[in-house]
């Protein structure tokens, strides 16, 4: 089962997002992930297969990863095998739209294809980059703001799931 956590404040957020998916091991999963927000820079993302250990110490509990807003995800594979590529967080080719995603998209194959033939490429087998791609083709479509692209979005999937 999947967990995911968010924080923005004054803090760092990667060692309370850690912190955070640690309460959520009792779920089970096969991978986990962070990404990271620090002013304007890129957000930087950072995944790790197996337990919420080796995501710590490729982080060093946090610290190597500055910013005071993120999400984490902690991953079981319902689409595309358990592996650093399939794990979440994902973002869209630009970097300008992240998410982790909880639950499934029982239309992503089809959504694929339309974002396929728009010009879309995929690196990953799940159901939550085809989400955040759709996202990210309804914002620059629209050019309106996060929220009316997330909006766009949620119209054309069909599923049980929860997006940060």
């Amino acid at each position: 089962m999947c967990g995911i956590v968010g924080f923005t404040g004054r803090h760092q957020a990667a060692p309370i997002l850690l912190d955070g998916l640690s309460k959520l091991e009792y779920r089970g999963y096969d991978s986990a992930g962070i990404a990271v927000r620090d002013g304007e820079k890129e957000t930087e993302i950072i995944k790790a297969k197996g337990r919420l250990k080796v995501l710590a110490e490729k982080t060093n509990g946090g610290e190597s990863v500055p910013g005071t807003c993120g999400i984490g995800h902690t991953r079981w594979a319902t689409h595309g095998e358990p592996s650093e590529t399939n794990a979440h967080p994902h973002a869209s080719d630009d970097g300008n739209v992240v998410a982790v995603h909880n639950g499934i998209i029982e239309n992503y194959q089809e959504l694929k294809e339309k974002l396929l033939r728009k010009g879309y490429s995929f690196y990953s087998a799940t159901d939550t980059e085809v989400a955040v791609k759709l996202v990210d083709y309804y914002y620059k479509k629209y050019g309106e703001s996060p929220i009316e692209a997330v909006n766009h979005a949620m119209v054309r999937i069909r599923g049980s799931y929860a997006l940060a």
